[in-house]
């Protein structure tokens, strides 16, 4: 397991919409943070360990630094407190467009501290467009890359690394088991679902505000309890509304809340409200979680009314099997916050679950796996060409994330990939965890 507060930390910054979310995004490979158009969208520092041939660091993303936003100052705070804990900083400018007196402002801030800088021009996928300016920043030599479609992310990342100066990560089969850290739950759902309900019956207090307004929490709240000998860190989020639904600013802030607490969870708990049912608003909180790749349990709370209709259960289980197909590895569990009903069988899912996106995979079995997968069925040929796993490793847990080594990864269908996905959830026990699996090529470097 990957220790967080031992690796060297790389700070992203620069100007508001200058692409340091989709930056971010694109390096850790998968959705931490959040991206809009809207300029200013990141408030608070996010952060996400970051893993590029076998080497790992932290990244952090900031806000945009522009004294025309009303929380400037505090944002201001927040860039400044990355940079200082930072042991490299990726000053990112969009190449689009010429500089402004704010990159330059930033420019000598970054030479006064005297930090390690690369100098990242950001949404560079046009050829014509002119390069010359950001030589201006006396920042040494720039980085085109373009976030949105990944080309020069790979030279970047090289970059980093050997900026760095790190040695090779330790191999996961190597590693010693860190300490047990708490298992992080994200309590999420619609407003009204009855969140701090059940975080008050798990804590047996009244710590959250309960309301039948909905919305009352307004920020993410974490809370540590001990159920069964197992420590967990309780995440109540404010209600996730659909965007339309959003006409004040504090309800705004409660969801860029509520999404940081998914991105910083372990395992999600999906609270829906039994008599509102599936909306297309929880279909998105489960992408969510499934884009940040952590574990998903799913609750149908205020059940205590129903207890004892279990043909009711199988219906809506069928149901949300039906119109929930990405997350057929989700347990269900039937239950309500307000009596304590099936509480105990809620946190033995999410234990379960925790147990699965921690899952190792010894390397040795893993390509054995994958070798036997490969030769009861082989690669489709495109134009004449074949798919060829080389090797495998897994590489990050919390999910489980393997990376295939291959001779040319456009040559693997996604069909094919999800049949190695099924072999591999078989062959490891691996149903309640999403699994990522990452193709890279062998040989030289991706562009």
């Amino acid at each position: 397991m990957i220790n967080e507060q031992e690796l060297p930390v790389v700070a992203i910054v620069g100007r508001p919409n200058v692409g340091k979310s989709s930056l971010m995004n694109r390096l850790v490979q998968r959705q931490v943070a959040l991206v809009e158009q809207t300029a200013g969208v990141t408030r608070d520092r996010i952060y996400a360990p970051c893993t590029w041939r076998a080497r790992s660091f932290l990244l952090v993303d900031t806000g945009g630094l522009s004294d025309e936003d009303q929380f400037w100052q505090a944002i201001a705070e927040q860039v400044q407190e990355a940079i200082a804990e930072a042991d490299l900083v990726l000053f990112v400018v969009d190449a689009r467009l010429p500089l402004t007196a704010e990159d330059e402002d930033v420019a000598r801030r970054m030479r006064r501290l005297g930090k390690p800088v690369l100098l990242v021009a950001n949404k560079a996928e046009s050829r014509n467009i002119d390069t010359s300016d950001v030589y201006r920043l006396g920042l040494g030599e720039p980085y085109f890359v373009s976030a949105a479609h990944g080309h020069g992310t790979g030279d970047l990342l090289d970059a980093i690394i050997e900026r760095l100066d790190m040695q090779p990560a330790t191999d996961l089969d190597e590693q010693d088991e860190a300490t047990e850290h708490p298992l992080r739950i994200a309590i999420v759902g619609r407003p009204n679902a009855g969140k701090s309900t059940l975080v008050n019956r798990a804590l047996g207090s009244h710590r959250m505000t309960v309301s039948d307004v909905p919305g009352t929490t307004t920020d993410a709240v974490d809370v540590e309890v001990t159920l069964g000998g197992r420590r967990y860190l309780l995440i109540d989020t404010a209600g996730l509304r659909r965007p339309a639904r959003i006409d004040a600013r504090l309800e705004e802030l409660a969801g860029l809340h509520a999404r940081k607490a998914i991105s910083r969870a372990d395992v999600a708990v999906l609270l829906l409200a039994a008599d509102d049912g599936l909306t297309e608003q929880d279909k998105r909180i489960v992408k969510l979680a499934g884009d940040s790749g952590i574990g998903l349990v799913i609750g149908v709370n205020k059940w205590d009314a129903r207890a004892h209709e279990p043909r009711e259960a199988d219906s809506v289980l069928a149901d949300l099997r039906n119109a929930l197909p990405a997350a057929s590895y989700a347990p269900v569990v039937f239950l309500s916050g307000l009596t304590g009903l099936h509480l105990d069988k809620l946190f033995a899912e999410v234990a379960r679950v925790g147990a699965q996106i921690d899952l190792r995979m010894p390397t040795a079995q893993l390509n054995r796996e994958i070798e036997e997968a490969l030769y009861q069925q082989p690669p489709p040929s495109v134009k004449g060409k074949q798919l060829k796993i080389l090797y495998a490793t897994q590489v990050g847990r919390r999910p489980p994330h393997v990376v295939l080594f291959v001779n040319d990864p456009l040559l693997c269908h996604f069909s094919y990939q999800r049949y190695i996905e099924n072999r591999l959830r078989q062959a490891f026990d691996l149903h309640f965890a999403p699994l990522r699996i990452t193709l890279r090529k062998r040989e030289g470097r991706r562009r």
